[in-house]
């Protein structure tokens, strides 16, 4: 099994990437994983809504050449789905996939060609996160559902 996680920008606090580094090495005992950032569309100023259309549309494209497998888009507007839902979802779609593709948009959000192209959209739900922050906890639950598919005792 290989799952990417493709993302937006970088990490730029160092304890974001220690707490992500720490996921990543525990998930690397079940798969294998890797991260891979795309360049994040930079504008000065406030962006209208047009430039935030064009800025959402180049992630976008970015993203899609980055997706390969079963393709899970980090959305808010996606299903909120529990850590064993999402667990489930990932055993069953193995059966057919060897390949997981977890998308994390810009600060804008995902392009509608990268919603049409995910297989399933995940919401981790109604609150708002930091772009980093929502990283880690992407991180974090693809470990979770890991151990819950592994029969370790992580999961509470």
């Amino acid at each position: 099994m290989k799952i990417k996680i493709v993302a937006v920008g970088k990490i730029k606090e160092n304890y974001f990437t220690q707490a992500m580094d720490e996921y990543l090495k525990r998930c690397s005992r079940f798969c294998k994983i890797e991260v891979k950032e795309v360049s994040e569309t930079l504008f000065k100023g406030t962006p209208n809504q047009s430039e935030i259309d064009n800025i959402i549309n180049s992630e976008g494209k970015l993203l899609l050449d980055s997706c390969e497998g079963f393709v899970i888009a980090m959305d808010i507007d996606g299903k909120v789905l529990g850590s064993c839902e999402i667990a489930e979802i990932v055993k069953k779609a193995m059966q057919t996939n060897s390949t997981f593709t977890f998308v994390i948009g810009g600060s804008h959000g995902l392009s509608q060609e990268v919603k049409k192209r995910a297989d399933i959209r995940w919401s981790l739900g109604a609150i708002t996160l930091p772009h980093q922050l929502a990283r880690v906890v992407t991180c974090e639950q693809i470990y979770r559902l890991l151990a819950i598919n592994n029969n370790v005792g992580y999961h509470k």
